[in-house]
């Protein structure tokens, strides 16, 4: 049970810091209701900020990704260390983690996905986290005030076409972001999740989170991870046999 407890936290931690999977294979989140009526004008100025702080139009026209690292998860107050590797091109990605709780390898090839742990989906990542902060300003895409509890931090939330939110929040002083927080159904488990960032990137005009600490809250269960990017590239090119299915 620790092991299968253990696993799906590897894997719903993972699930924000890479970009996308089809809306169609997960739940929307139920924790909070997500969508909002209409664009609120002060979020939506702080958003815009924020996305200028993070490359503006480098950060929207953004091809390909590359990022390699490590991480250590902490369930049951036992640390474990895990490698991941990540590769994006427009819609299609790969990305693997190597970790002896349970080894992932999930795939989108513009067309389908594949994941090593069979029945098992993920959230559309392109919905969550800071994935989400370039469809700034993108049609369907709400900016609106964080929620209720949050109305104290500086932020704005963004919402996404299929229902799902992100709430931001935001330097006073550099208008990055200092962290996310975010809720959504993974296996049929409401999984609660904020991030921290310790310290960003800068490659070719593009500020990306490189180091931070996630916290998951899965209601009977609190785990959290670091994160340590060592390796990011912008629009290199990406071979399109990464993303071929495996057979």
């Amino acid at each position: 049970m620790k092991k299968y407890i253990g696993t799906i936290v590897l894997i719903t931690l993972f699930s924000l810091a890479v970009f996308s999977q089809s809306a169609s294979s997960t739940k929307q989140a139920i924790t909070e209701k997500a969508t909002a009526a209409s664009t609120d004008a002060t979020a939506l100025d702080v958003a815009k900020a924020t996305l200028a702080a993070h490359g503006g139009d480098k950060l929207k026209k953004m091809k390909t990704l590359v990022m390699k690292g490590s991480m250590d998860l902490n369930v049951f107050n036992q640390l474990t260390p895990a490698t991941f590797a990540i590769a994006i091109s427009g819609d299609k990605y790969s990305f693997d983690i190597n970790s002896p709780i349970q080894p992932l390898k999930q795939v989108y090839d513009g067309r389908q996905t594949f994941s090593s742990i069979q029945g098992f989906s993920l959230p559309p990542i392109t919905s969550l986290g800071f994935p989400v902060l370039p469809r700034i300003g993108d049609a369907g895409y709400v900016i609106s005030a964080v929620g209720e509890t949050k109305k104290k931090r500086k932020g704005f939330r963004i919402t996404t076409p299929d229902g799902f939110y992100t709430d931001f929040f935001v330097d006073e002083k550099t208008g990055q972001i200092k962290g996310y927080e975010s809720s959504y159904d993974v296996g049929g488990r409401i999984v609660t999740t904020s991030v921290e960032v310790d310290e960003f990137q800068t490659v070719d005009g593009i500020l990306v989170p490189k180091k931070y600490a996630q916290r998951f809250d899965l209601g009977t269960l609190t785990a959290y991870a670091n994160f340590k990017t060592k390796e990011i590239l912008i629009n290199a090119p990406i071979a399109d046999d990464v993303f071929a299915i495996p057979k």
